[in-house]
């Protein structure tokens, strides 16, 4: 009683260093009775890159084993709003390389590598251009495929028929990337910057080589 009495007799007098001790032990009361925050769980082993790089492989061959089992073949073309076939797939390749270089500037806004703030929207923006990319290439890859087969009469014939093969894989493994959690850093920026290499050439060994000899229409 008479400690309390004291305390309080300081406190009214001038001396308020009991009520701050007193707050700084509420304060160590209050932190101890907290709980802890969760640990962070730890990175999956590297021998989890395997899936996506079996996706990238699976993918990838089956689109190249039925362009190889479909030869050339007459009728079921389509050519939407274009002039002919050629130029619709040249100009639709045009588009997803645009869109290709849009995710990759998205995406480094989401890593933070330009010298702007990221706004909300980016993240949502950046996933529906990658999906545009994909469906942009269906008209594509249906005449390439189931129309036209894998061809391999020049360099560079052969190169397109590869890459453009590459490029669905590297979808397919970048899809499986973005889908499996705690993996290296590293692996997504390196799916992404393949699955934009893929679409680039795919495009320079066809839409770029027939606006060069052909000029450029629609």
């Amino acid at each position: 009683m008479f400690l309390t009495r004291l305390e309080t007799h300081r406190v009214r007098g001038g001396f308020p260093w009991t009520a701050e001790v007193e707050r700084a032990r509420l304060h160590r009361v209050t932190e101890a009775a907290a709980p802890p925050a969760p640990a962070a769980r730890p990175k999956r082993s590297g021998r989890w890159l395997l899936v996506p790089l079996l996706a990238f492989a699976l993918v990838a061959l089956l689109a190249g084993l039925l362009a190889k089992a479909f030869a050339p073949n007459a009728g079921g073309y389509f050519q939407l709003f274009f002039s002919d076939t050629i130029h619709m797939k040249a100009w639709l390749a045009t588009v997803a390389v645009a869109l290709a270089v849009f995710q990759l500037f998205t995406a480094a806004w989401i890593f933070h590598r330009l010298p702007w703030d990221k706004p909300a929207w980016v993240n949502q923006v950046h996933r529906w251009s990658g999906r545009l990319v994909f469906v942009v290439t269906l008209p594509i890859a249906y005449h390439c495929i189931f129309k036209l087969g894998f061809q391999s009469g020049s360099s560079r014939v052969l190169w397109h028929s590869l890459f453009g093969c590459a490029f669905y894989g590297a979808f397919a493994a970048k899809v499986v990337l973005v889908h499996t959690r705690r993996l290296p850093g590293w692996a997504l920026p390196v799916a992404g910057g393949l699955l934009l290499t893929a679409v680039v050439v795919a495009w320079l060994t066809g839409a770029v080589w027939l606006f060069s000899e052909v000029g450029i229409r629609s």
